[in-house]
């Protein structure tokens, strides 16, 4: 139970710190922002580049800069964010059981993998890129789904 509220607060988390250092890596001198936002920019871009290969072509700009993600990854991040959020929204107001549903986890998952498997079949195929916003909406049902399921665990 611990283990599945610190997730899905840390998935919430990160997403809320992509476009965060974005801003403070922005700045022309972050400390004036709030002290300390430059190494918070700094640690949030290295933990990105550990988890994305931050191509800038293929991330987003804010405030001239590029993403810490790519947008594929942003999707993902975003849709694990939402999915947590609904999820403790639910559970706060008893509105629904995560766990009572008769949806196999794994089903679910495999199906949201579908949007960014076609993504990436068609960019290995054709050599063409999709528009970033394509690659991010079709990674939103991958981590909404894998919240989802990390929700469901007893």
């Amino acid at each position: 139970m611990l283990l599945r509220r610190a997730f899905l607060a840390a998935s919430t988390a990160w997403a809320a710190a992509i476009p965060l250092a974005a801003f403070a890596g922005s700045r022309p001198d972050p400390a004036t922002v709030l002290p300390g936002a430059y190494g918070f920019a700094l640690a949030v871009y290295a933990i990105g580049h550990v988890v994305c290969h931050q191509l800038p072509v293929r991330s987003f700009h804010l405030w001239s800069v590029s993403l810490p993600v790519c947008a594929r990854c942003t999707g993902i991040y975003l849709g694990a964010a939402a999915a947590a959020v609904s999820i403790a929204v639910a559970r706060r107001r008893r509105l629904a059981d995560v766990r009572s549903t008769k949806a196999d986890p794994r089903a679910v998952l495999l199906l949201s993998m579908i949007p960014t498997a076609v993504t990436l079949v068609f960019e290995w195929t054709t050599g063409t890129m999709p528009a970033n916003g394509i690659r991010a909406l079709a990674g939103l049902p991958l981590g909404a789904a894998v919240a989802w399921a990390i929700g469901m665990v007893n």
